[in-house]
């Protein structure tokens, strides 16, 4: 028979046997460098494990650790993938309506990671459905806005970037403690094979449209700056002329100066000087005649300069005769 004390020491002997064997079994847990932990005491979360290696805990059902990924999850929108990453089949969700009423077929890649724990956990049963539903609304929302040209072809980015910004602003005011790291845009498909050629070639007029007016351009900028080359150039030489007849007017204006300074001090000889420059100036070519006005008769006697080539004069001895020369000599004052 036992007695009371071998009970009560039997029963405590238990029940430490039964926390040690739960402390061996629910006592310790190990995080992966991919993953984290989140440490839920009596069904809240006490603390968030992010560094890899051995952990221990109270044992179950005191806490438990909810191990979940650290690293970044993709979630596919419109197409399913085999086991080794290739398309297998597209959904219904890949089919769409453009803002200008065609259809497409779009799929959708959306990277994200489990940022807080316990809104993961305990707010939603299901948040990476939700996730998905939220990726769907908002690639069909800004699908059904934009044209099919812009889709297929240079505002993928744009689009991109429209869909990142609605789906996140839904993840955040779903709170399922998810963060939308980016979303990418994978096939974008018509219907038909009839609508895709004709399609290609729209692309293909549109793409050498923008070859001719790159070409265009180029020509364009070329001749500009011919232009503003030629422009720099007369300038340039306009620049020199001014220069050149501003110098002129001065060295004039000095030459003026110094001979009304010369006339100052001597007006006759100045101005009988003045008077024979001009003629030279103005009659460079003209013959000169010395005559006699006192005789009744004409008598003169051409004054030709010499000849420059062999220094005689132009008028030979020999061709004056003896009436041509005037009584008395000449008279510088009749020429």
């Amino acid at each position: 028979m036992f007695t009371i004390k071998q009970i009560i020491v039997g029963f405590i002997s238990l029940i430490g046997l039964a926390i040690l064997i739960l402390f061996l079994v629910t006592g310790w847990y190990t995080v992966d460098e991919s993953e984290q932990a989140a440490l839920v005491t009596f069904g809240e979360v006490d603390e968030t494990i992010t560094e890899p290696g051995l952990k221990f805990k109270l044992p179950w059902p005191v806490q438990k650790a909810e191990i979940l990924p650290g690293s970044t999850n993709t979630t596919n929108v419109g197409y399913t993938t085999s086991e080794d990453g290739e398309v297998s089949e597209y959904n219904d969700e890949a089919k769409m309506i453009t803002g200008d009423e065609n259809i497409l077929f779009v799929d959708l890649v959306v990277q994200w990671r489990i940022t807080n724990p316990e809104q993961y956990l305990y707010n939603a049963s299901q948040p990476e459905d939700i996730l998905y539903q939220a990726s769907s609304a908002s690639l069909r929302g800004v699908i059904g806005n934009s044209e099919v040209d812009d889709v297929l072809t240079d505002q993928r980015a744009e689009i991109e970037g429209t869909v990142l910004e609605s789906l996140t602003e839904l993840v955040g005011r779903y709170n399922i403690g998810i963060t939308v790291l980016d979303v990418k845009l994978q096939n974008v498909e018509l219907p038909t094979e009839e609508v895709r050629q004709a399609f290609t070639a729209v692309t293909d007029a549109r793409e050498e449209r923008q070859t001719k007016i790159n070409k265009a351009n180029r020509y364009r900028n070329q001749e500009v700056n011919e232009a503003e080359g030629e422009e720099d150039a007369i300038i340039s030489r306009a620049e020199g002329e001014s220069a050149e007849r501003i110098e002129e007017a001065r060295g004039e204006t000095s030459r003026f100066n110094a001979l009304y300074e010369e006339y100052i001090n001597e007006p006759d000889v100045t101005r009988q000087r003045l008077v024979l420059e001009t003629l030279e100036d103005v009659l460079p070519n003209a013959e000169l005649y010395i005559i006699d006005s006192q005789q009744e008769t004409v008598n003169y006697l051409p004054i030709r300069p010499l000849n420059q080539e062999n220094g005689q004069p132009s008028v030979a001895p020999e061709d004056i005769e003896p009436e041509d020369v005037p009584e008395g000599g000449s008279n510088s004052n009749d020429r």
